[in-house]
């Protein structure tokens, strides 16, 4: 739910003049025509003399600069290597004895390509003059191209000049793990509280980690308190090379393989003042994926292009700072190599991360320190791993997380919901949990059920176990503070163990949600963590839950700040204030100067969602011995270790259904691999034929719930006509039926950091068109999935990588150069196809994963050209704590070579003797086989015209090796 009435994009005012892509909106307050100033100030009308001599000034000027232009345009690179990264900036100015520096040269200003302009004004709602700018000893150039896009920054008209006063290394040292150094800066910049003197550490962790911290050697900064590596040796054969440029100061890292610059910090000044850090890099191509979370396509538009991060309660929308923070891009290498790299960030202030066409970008966070980390890869997948294992590894999901979800705002009671339930279960949709929005509370109140309308909830919930299905039940983080004393436990109780966020004076900070006046716990306090325990276990003695829907935990509020304002300090109005909705740190959330444990709000804000995640995990498994499940939406680096994420209150768009492929794959290479939208989409009503094929593709999402909001029509399957129903039918029974891949996949991202939604230049790196593809997604290596984004069409048109591929259905091959093809899809049915090379188990569909994971295994291969496939399967009981670390697990591999099929057992438990193999088939055998043998027994087969082989009846017990071969 959100904390305002059906907020659509078109109604988000920004502070810094930037609107929603659809049109750009005016500021409230401003006069239009103050709004619509150019960017000069207007000068006063003159006489027609001055006005004839001012314009043959005017044309001498511009001849003068025509002709600069083209001695630099003559001079400059060809066009066949745009946007190279400019030389290492020269010497700083020297500036007086009292801070001044003299004004850049023009010469020195016109010499700066566009692309590479790194903005020296960055400040919202300022129109910047040539006066302002020189006054920063800053170039003032008003941009040649056409005004940027609504909601763009454009090409920055003040800029820094070559020789900008930066740091200078001054000494630098062997370490065991690296360097170290000094960095010294002799001039003040801007902002205020320059720190002149840094501590430079390089750490060369790994041979495929680099990391870097710079940090004030004088006294202690925050730093994010999540867990991270510690090495304790140098790197032996590092993938990379560091330079070090000792004046200005910079580092360059390399790639060692192919010289590939990654990262070149000398292409503009260093910034460290204790609220303005600011530090910019090349960056090796144009192709960059990450950056959460925002709404946008999956590769990032890097034409001046803003990314505010500071966790916010907003519907997704275009150019807005969204729940979760997520300082971290993946970057393919210049050239179609296939080679690609990673930046981390290990920051949790409010920042802007800036995108311009040099390719460059700019980090300027307003806290903390500067340390960061170099991933190299050298391919896309082995970058997310070297990420996670910083970061940490996903939580291995409970397996009911992996069925289908159903839940609304606005069942109005418990026996409603529970006829929705019935209804599902009557019509044969499979169904693996029910959840409840804030409305099964008692007034709001977190812990309480209605005890009129939601009577009936304890039963519901036993009913749904006693069918092998789950219950989750909503909580946000507000804790009412109004209710009579002694009347409510949670506030009551919290107060006594001092659990709640303060104001600097040592009272409760007090803001405003849905149960009105409320408290917020501090999650950051292991006290918290207990109180929060108990009061989760009190109310499971009463309905029985099985998981947890956190929410509204950016934190969100009604008010800004608190009831009673905020204190006029640095913390909440700081010297630079990134684009952060709203305007201010506190809008819409707490104080920035509010007091938690670790540090203020101001450093914690944007790890609220993380550690409410954290609590409720370990809270859970305490609890219920068993695996968590929790879904939040606020979330920050190493998030996936605790919980998933649904990507927040989306509407009911065809535009909504498309970019939440994009949020799917980017959260994959962030970590958090148990992810999905609102299928149908959460606000406005739907239409019957959008939610068909939003539930086809929310198939396939790793995280499936369907989910609306209040006083909307119904949208569960049961709700829509009889074809509209069967089509989802099929989808949701085609999802159970791969969900031991779906499991394996899992497993993998568990213990490798693999992602399990995979965008498709993750498999077909060297092929350049797969970069930008969002419309299209794989499950794992070898499942393409392709759905219908567009209304009232019947087919879909998908790009299809080089190589042999199989309609997933039928078998049939298609053999592809790297081309689009134009695929039938009728309402009732998505695209699915097999690359070459795989084994896929699948199993028998039921309406639960409880009853389905019983039931016998159908194997589909699909054969490479020399006739070779690959496969495996984890299995467990699904639910047990740490069973690989207790080796309560099967781990079974398939393979197929010269026409014989092998199942290899790695690893054996007795949760594997359970399931047979019923059935397998072989895609691509170019000839008809006159006899097959299942472990040297002749067995039956059939054997089609588009060369599938199919063997029936096998029994085989999936805890045996066995072969199957055919001649």
């Amino acid at each position: 739910m959100v904390s305002y009435k059906r907020l659509s994009p078109e109604d988000v005012q920004f502070t810094n003049a930037v609107a929603s892509e659809e049109a750009p909106v005016r500021e409230e307050g401003k006069d239009p025509e103050e709004t619509d100033r150019p960017l000069l100030p207007r000068r006063p009308s003159c006489s027609a003399t001055t006005a004839l001599i001012s314009l043959g000034s005017l044309l001498l000027l511009v001849c003068g600069l025509w002709l600069l232009v083209t001695i630099f345009w003559l001079q400059a690179p060809s066009n066949s290597v745009p946007h190279r990264a400019p030389p290492p900036r020269g010497s700083p100015g020297t500036g007086g004895g009292d801070g001044s520096r003299a004004l850049p040269e023009p010469q020195a200003c016109g010499v700066v390509p566009e692309a590479w302009r790194f903005d020296c004004y960055p400040e919202r709602g300022v129109v910047v003059t040539r006066e302002l700018c020189e006054a920063r000893n800053c170039c003032f150039i008003p941009a040649s191209s056409f005004p940027p896009a609504p909601g763009r920054n454009g090409v920055p008209w003040c800029f820094y000049p070559p020789g900008f006063p930066s740091y200078s290394l001054v000494s630098v040292n062997a370490t065991d793990l690296g360097q170290t150094g000094t960095l010294v800066k002799t001039v003040k910049t801007y902002y205020p509280k320059d720190i002149l003197t840094l501590q430079l550490e390089l750490l060369y962790e790994t041979d495929h980690r680099l990391r870097v911290r710079i940090t004030d050697p004088s006294e202690s900064r925050f730093e994010v308190p999540i867990a991270v590596p510690k090495a304790t040796e140098k790197a032996s054969s590092p993938a990379y090379s560091v330079e070090l440029s000792n004046e200005p100061f910079g580092i360059i890292v390399k790639r060692t393989s192919t010289g590939a610059v990654l990262l070149n910090t000398t292409v503009a000044p260093l910034f460290y003042c204790d609220q303005f850090l600011q530090l910019s890099s090349s960056l090796s191509s144009q192709y960059i994926y990450g950056l959460g979370e925002h709404r946008s396509s999956f590769l990032h538009d890097i034409h001046w292009n803003t990314l505010t991060m500071w966790a916010r309660d907003v519907a997704p929308t275009e150019l807005t700072n969204l729940y979760g923070v997520h300082p971290f891009y993946l970057a393919m290498d210049e050239g179609g190599t296939g080679t690609a790299h990673g930046f981390f960030l290990l920051n949790s202030n409010a920042m802007d991360v800036v995108l311009q066409p040099g390719p460059a970008i700019t980090w300027r966070t307003i806290g903390g320190i500067l340390d960061f980390y170099v991933f190299l890869g050298p391919d896309p997948a082995s970058v997310i791993g070297q990420y996670l294992e910083v970061v940490g590894y996903p939580a291995m999901p409970v397996y009911w997380a992996l069925g289908y979800h159903l839940c609304r705002w606005g069942y109005g009671s418990s026996n409603a919901t529970w006829d929705v339930v019935k209804n599902m279960r009557n019509y044969g949709i499979p169904q693996d949990v029910q959840w409840n929005d804030i409305d099964y509370m008692d007034r709001s109140l977190d812990f309480t059920f209605d005890p009129t309308a939601f009577s009936t909830l304890p039963d519901m919930v036993k009913d749904l176990h006693s069918h092998g299905q789950r219950y989750v039940m909503m909580l946000d983080p507000g804790i009412s503070s109004v209710q009579p004393e002694g009347g409510y436990w949670p506030y009551d109780e919290g107060l006594r163990r001092g659990v709640f966020i303060n104001h600097t004076d040592g009272s409760t900070l007090i803001g405003k949600v849905w149960p009105g006046l409320t408290a917020f716990p501090d999650f950051s306090d292991d006290v918290t963590h207990e109180w929060w325990y108990d009061n989760l276990k009190r109310f499971h003695d009463k309905v029985p839950f099985d998981g947890l829907w956190i929410d509204m935990n950016e934190p969100s509020s009604f008010v800004d700040g608190s009831t009673v304002g905020c204190p006029d300090t640095e913390l909440e109005n700081p010297p630079y204030t990134p684009g952060i909705l709203g305007g201010l740190l506190r809008a819409k959330t707490l104080c920035a100067s509010a007091v938690q444990k670790t540090s203020s709000h101001y450093n914690m804000h944007s790890l609220y969602g993380l550690l409410e995640a954290k609590a409720s995990a370990r809270a859970l498994k305490r609890m219920l011995g068993k695996r968590a499940f929790v879904i939040s939406r606020s979330t920050f680096p190493s998030q996936g270790q605790y919980s998933g994420h649904w990507l927040g209150d989306n509407r009911s768009h065809w535009k909504d259904m498309y970019t939440s492929i994009a949020g799917m794959l980017t959260f994959n290479l962030l970590g958090v691999p148990l992810v999905g939208a609102d299928i149908c989409g959460f606000s406005e009503q739907t239409e019957e034929e959008l939610c068909v094929r939003w539930t086809q593709l929310g198939a396939f999402y790793p995280f499936t719930r369907n989910h609306n909001s209040i006083d909307q029509k119904p949208q569960d399957p049961p709700a829509f006509s009889p074809r509209a129903r069967s089509a989802m039918k099929q989808s949701l029974l085609l999802r159970s039926s791969l969900f031991p891949l779906l499991y394996t996949l899992f497993h993998r991202a568990h213990t490798h950091g693999h992602t399990v939604a995979r965008p498709l230049l993750f498999e077909f790196p060297k092929d350049v068109r797969t970069y930008g593809i969002d419309r299209q997604f794989l499950w794992g290596k070898s499942l393409m999935v392709t759905p219908v984004l567009d209304p009232g069409v019947d087919y879909v048109v998908g790009y299809f990588p080089q190589g042999l591929w199989y309609d997933y259905y039928t078998g049939d091959s298609i053999r592809s150069k790297g081309e689009e093809l134009r695929l039938k899809a009728p309402l009732d049915h998505i695209n699915l196809h097999l690359r070459e090379g795989a084994v896929i188990p699948t199993q028998r569909p039921n309406t639960t994963l409880f009853v389905s994971s019983g039931q016998p295994l159908h194997l589909v291969s699909s054969l490479s050209e020399d006739g070779s496939a690959g496969g495996e399967l984890f299995w467990d009981d699904g639910e047990s704590i740490d069973t690989l670390e207790t080796d309560q697990y099967a781990h079974v591999v398939f393979t197929v070579v010269k026409n014989t099929m092998t199942s290899e057992v790695l690893h054996d438990h007795v949760e594997a003797s359970y399931i047979t193999v019923e059935t397998a088939s072989f895609y691509g055998v170019k000839v008809e086989p006159t006899r097959v043998t299942v472990n040297s027994h002749d067995a039956a087969f059939t054997y089609r015209a588009n060369q599938v082989l199919t063997v029936t009846d096998l029994g085989l017990n999936l805890s045996q090796n066995f072969t199957i071969s055919w001649i």
